[in-house]
């Protein structure tokens, strides 16, 4: 069975950070591509950083530089570093694994607020 957990969402104040985990559970983690999606109310679901199985990094042009996603192979998890939080950050945020674009799974989301 496949899981993805995610962890580590909240309410911060404008300026904070967070970091946000999402870990695995029934797949060969180290063969999938992991990303960070986000979806606010009444928008779509939009990537926010992906990394490879290799390592590559992506980011959307909205969090470069505030945002740092990571893997740890081991742990079978992936993380969303995220500083300097604006209230446009404000979404659900989803952790996807996808292998070559093949097989996808989601996580159930995690709600991240930033508002003073």
């Amino acid at each position: 069975q496949v899981q993805l957990v995610e962890s580590g969402g909240g309410l911060v104040q404008p300026g904070g950070s967070l970091r946000l985990s999402c870990a695995a559970s029934g797949i060969t983690f180290s063969s999938y591509a992991m990303g960070w999606y986000r979806q606010a109310p009444g928008k779509q679901r939009d990537l926010v950083a992906h990394i490879s199985s290799g390592g590559n990094l992506i980011y959307a042009d909205s969090v470069k530089g505030r945002f740092t996603i990571s893997r740890d192979n081991a742990k079978e998890t992936v993380y969303l570093g995220m500083n300097s939080l604006k209230p446009e950050d404000t979404a659900v945020y989803y952790c996807k694994a996808d292998y070559r674009g093949q097989i996808t799974w989601w996580g159930q989301g995690t709600q991240v607020t930033v508002s003073s």
